[in-house]
């Protein structure tokens, strides 16, 4: 006997999502077998073809392409030894000023933001190699773990973010607009952060030291070289990726290609590139972007069955009937997107919240990529909040003997989530931020 209340149905299904993560199920089996249990009984045998038709859309979706490639680009970056080479040679030219080696490590993280399109890699590759320097040249802790944080979290919003060629797909907009409409937010936070930076280390000095001058008296040529052989190849990839975009060269597949091309050739002129570093590269490749694509698969038949049981127009009409009025919606959807980020990765938030809200923001007349930005900035924030916070257990499992979790990394996160936030504020009141970048693309 079929289930015909959706209230109920929407209830069992979450509340099974909700049940198998927490007692320690992968989140895509949580949502498939959450999806399995409450469409047969909401549907019937006829949930199967749904279920089968979603996942082969999934999985037949050429955008997604570019996933693995740009997966397969941020790690083979990340073995090139480029971003070590950024950080020392920048650190040398900011060590100078007071909080030198935090703005050092922003500039960094901005830049292998918009070279791996991921989160973690610029988190950990920083804990292992700046965290340890900072922390030795008499660096707060807290600035020191706050400030890798803060500017890891980058790399799911700067370009080529996997985040937003997720996202694409799911609200029926241009990844290459997307990709375009992230550069100037993710610009902002940066600048933020590194405003405060300076700010702070000015009144408070002992923060963040400046390095003396005997430990930066290298000749003006021999840190030129420095600069242009660590920081121009992985700008001309950057270019590579977004210039082909916004010029309307490439698709982002095509971009994507050609951006782990271009990665190759820098693994090789930085002579990184051998046999164990390429097998390496295409294993954590395929595990990650495996892993990336059930979950959206997983996710894409969660969405699905939520939407077959009549989820889609009972949230909608929820949503438009609350006396809030049309921001007071947008702030409960962004609000959504916090909860969620509380307790999950992007990569399962995207798939299932997007596709519900997306007819919502169109109804209330908000523009999808302005609302994206809003969004994908929220879930940003969440990352550094526990109790999920990936950017603090990235820096805890890698972080020196002495570095307190909650007096060191969480206390050192407050400031930039309240940066975070003015960065968030910003985009809403002045949406051209946003939208300026995309309307002059070439198409």
């Amino acid at each position: 006997m079929l289930i015909e209340s959706p209230e109920i149905l929407l209830f069992m299904l979450f509340a099974g999502l909700i049940i198998g993560l927490a007692t320690g199920f992968p989140v895509a089996f949580a949502m498939l077998g959450s999806s399995l249990i409450v469409g047969f009984l909401g549907v019937g045998s006829g949930f199967f073809h749904m279920m089968i038709l979603r996942v082969f859309e999934t999985m037949h979706n050429y955008i997604l392409v570019s996933i693995t490639l740009f997966v397969y680009m941020g790690i083979m970056l990340e073995r090139s030894g480029a971003a070590e080479r950024l950080f020392s040679s920048i650190h040398l030219i900011l060590g100078g000023l007071r909080g030198g080696l935090a703005l050092a490590v922003v500039v960094v993280c901005t830049i292998m933001a918009a070279a791996t399109g991921i989160m973690g890699a610029p988190v950990i590759i920083m804990g292992l190699f700046a965290l340890p320097h900072m922390l030795d040249k008499g660096y707060d802790p807290a600035l020191s773990c706050g400030t890798i944080c803060a500017g890891g979290t980058l790399g799911i919003l700067i370009p080529p973010s996997i985040m937003l060629i997720v996202y694409g797909p799911m609200a029926g907009v241009s990844v290459g607009k997307l990709f375009m409409a992230a550069v100037i937010p993710g610009l902002i936070l940066a600048a933020l952060y590194t405003l405060y930076i300076i700010i702070k280390c000015l009144f408070r000095p002992d923060l963040g030291p400046a390095l003396p001058l005997e430990q930066r008296a290298i000749p003006v040529s021999k840190k030129l070289y420095m600069v242009v052989t660590s920081m121009l190849p992985t700008l001309l990839l950057i270019m590579a990726v977004l210039g082909t975009i916004f010029f309307g060269v490439a698709a982002p597949t095509e971009a994507a290609a050609v951006g782990a091309f271009v990665s190759v050739i820098l693994a090789l002129c930085y002579g990184r590139l051998d046999w164990n570093n390429l097998k390496e590269s295409f294993y954590q490749t395929m595990v990650v972007s495996s892993m990336i694509l059930l979950i959206v698969a997983a996710a894409f038949v969660f969405t699905g069955t939520f939407m077959l049981v009549g989820g889609g127009d009972l949230v909608k009409e929820a949503l438009l009937s609350l006396p809030v009025g049309r921001w007071g919606v947008l702030v409960i959807m962004m609000a959504a997107f916090f909860f969620f980020g509380l307790f999950m990765e992007w990569v399962g938030i995207v798939p299932i919240l997007v596709p519900i809200f997306t007819p919502v923001l169109a109804e209330l007349g908000f523009d999808p990529l302005w609302a994206a930005m809003l969004f994908c900035v929220t879930m940003q924030t969440s990352f550094l909040t526990p109790p999920m916070a990936p950017a603090l257990f990235y820096i805890k499992g890698v972080a020196p003997e002495g570095v307190d979790f909650g007096r060191h990394i969480v206390r050192g996160t407050v400031p930039f989530i309240g940066l975070q936030l003015i960065g968030l504020a910003l985009l809403a009141f002045w949406p051209q931020l946003v939208l300026w970048l995309p309307e002059m693309m070439i198409r």
